[in-house]
């Protein structure tokens, strides 16, 4: 049976109808650092320090400084629980955005009188505006540059060519009407819209869209070469729910935003404008990054001008914590969709399923199942290693399991590679290829051979058994049994 999921309230209704997927508290929280200081216990999960652990999601009712908003973290810190939203088997998931992107569903736009997003409105020429006081945006740690947005669905369109894309950024509140943006060079298609204004010295305009349904969340995280230039990610999301996604627009700027988003921000980024990302800190930290490290600072980032700020009534606001299970979910899903349309169009069949693991953060490792049918397929589980990295360039290690192993239980990955992988004949290594920035053992500092930073090595562990050796590796088979029979909760 379907859910009727199609925003963030929704997804909430539904989480509570589940026994075990939220939880709240009226107890007041400082979104400075407090906040993901309590959940991180409660069910952070992913690279994040322990002890931590993968658990509900979690409303804070009473949030210090903002009598009249929520906030909601955890929404997808659970693959388990993405998959209920989602409608779908979580081992399956995908497989689902696969077919998602191939069949896309674009947006449309409704009447301003009928988005929900601008039942409230505020004006940035308003002298009592102060974006710092309308978000509850919180900090990860005591050591952030600032509160951050960290599940803002950013809209934007080509200048040249008005093709849109949606992404999601690291944004830090640097003032009352101030935010920067971190622009991964080469990563996402609105930096290059940005490249693109600046270069005509024209402002982008942008919105902001927080509190969202998150399939809408998890379809903007995908990259190119599966959503290429041009491609708006938001039909992936009118996909997954067979029904496109509603846009309304803008009060202020030339831009449509997400018509059911608790809060939009509009905006404009500026050229040549810049600002340290850690001016009102000066910790030289940014926030907690996926890799479980804190971030840098970074000494130079496009400023966004905010213009208005609109929201639902009793918005609730929405943020994750950077290394939690909740971007394996959002970034690592959307990879596995790459990396299974990939592969299966030079070698259909033979991959069964792939996962982006915690471990990596949903980006740097991944685990493929793949299986050889007859003698000919030995060798071919390392081709599709390379195309794995093909489809997804931040990738470092590559896993090969066989179809007796469970990709998605990383102790039984462990247990392949402990019985069958030895590393002067099974590891595969490809130095001096672009990797990730944000993993420190990418940088001249970790290796005097790295030549600059990002450019490092990527590995093969091929813990598959070799074909004409597959009787020498038979796992234990055990009865098969229907333990309900001895315990009905099983």
């Amino acid at each position: 049976m379907e859910n009727q999921v199609n925003d963030l309230r929704s997804t909430i209704e539904l989480l509570r109808s589940l026994d075990g997927q939220l939880v709240e508290t009226d107890v007041e929280v400082d979104p400075m650092g407090e906040l993901a200081g309590v959940y991180r216990h409660v069910g952070a999960g992913g690279t994040v320090e322990r002890p931590t652990k993968k658990g509900p999601a979690m409303i804070f009712n009473n949030v210090k400084g903002h009598p009249d908003a929520k906030v909601i973290i955890g929404v997808m810190a659970s693959r388990e629980r993405v998959g209920k939203i989602l409608n779908c088997d979580p081992k399956k998931l995908g497989f689902l955005l696969k077919d998602s992107v191939k069949n896309p569903v674009p947006p449309i736009v409704i009447p301003n009188s009928d988005a929900k997003c601008q039942e409230l409105k505020y004006y940035a020429d308003d002298p009592d505006f102060d974006i710092r006081k309308l978000i509850p945006a919180p900090t990860n740690t005591p050591e952030d540059a600032g509160p951050y947005i960290t599940l803002g669905m950013c809209y934007a369109h080509n200048p040249d060519t008005g093709e849109s894309d949606v992404t999601i950024h690291r944004m830090c509140l640097q003032s009352k009407d101030e935010i920067s943006i971190f622009l991964q060079p080469g990563a996402r298609h609105i930096g290059y819209f940005r490249e693109v204004a600046e270069a005509k010295g024209e402002p982008l305009p942008i919105s902001i869209s927080i509190g969202v349904d998150p399939a809408i969340e998890i379809g903007s995280c995908f990259e190119a070469p599966t959503t290429p230039l041009g491609y708006d990610e938001l039909q992936v999301a009118g996909a997954i729910r067979n029904k496109p996604v509603e846009l309304v627009q803008c009060l202020t700027i030339d831009e449509r935003a997400i018509a059911n988003a608790e809060y939009v921000i509009e905006g404009e980024i500026l050229p040549y404008k810049r600002i340290r990302e850690d001016i009102n800190s000066n910790t030289g930290k940014a926030m907690p990054e996926f890799p479980g490290y804190c971030g840098p600072a970074n000494p130079e980032l496009p400023i966004i001008k905010v213009k208005a700020v609109t929201t639902r009534k009793n918005p609730i606001m929405q943020t994750c914590i950077g290394p939690s299970e909740e971007h394996v979910s959002m970034a690592g899903i959307p990879t596995e969709a790459s990396i299974l349309t990939m592969i299966d169009k030079a070698m259909p069949g033979k991959l069964l399923n792939v996962y982006c693991a915690s471990c990596g953060g949903g980006k740097y490792v991944a685990v493929l199942q793949f299986k050889k049918s007859i003698p000919s397929d030995e060798g071919r589980q390392r081709q599709a290693a390379l195309l794995a990295f093909s489809a997804f360039a931040e990738l470092k290690h590559v896993f090969l399991v066989d179809e007796d192993v469970d990709p998605f239980d990383m102790s039984d990955v462990m247990w392949a590679m402990t019985t069958r992988f030895q590393a002067d004949t099974d590891l595969i290594t490809i130095p001096g290829v672009q990797c990730h920035p944000l993993d420190p053992s990418n940088q001249p500092a970790y290796a005097s051979h790295i030549r600059a930073c990002g450019v490092a090595c990527k590995a093969i562990f091929d813990c598959t058994v070799p074909f004409d050796q597959k009787d020498r590796f038979e796992r234990a088979k055990f009865q098969e049994v229907d333990p309900k029979h001895w315990l009905k909760d099983y």
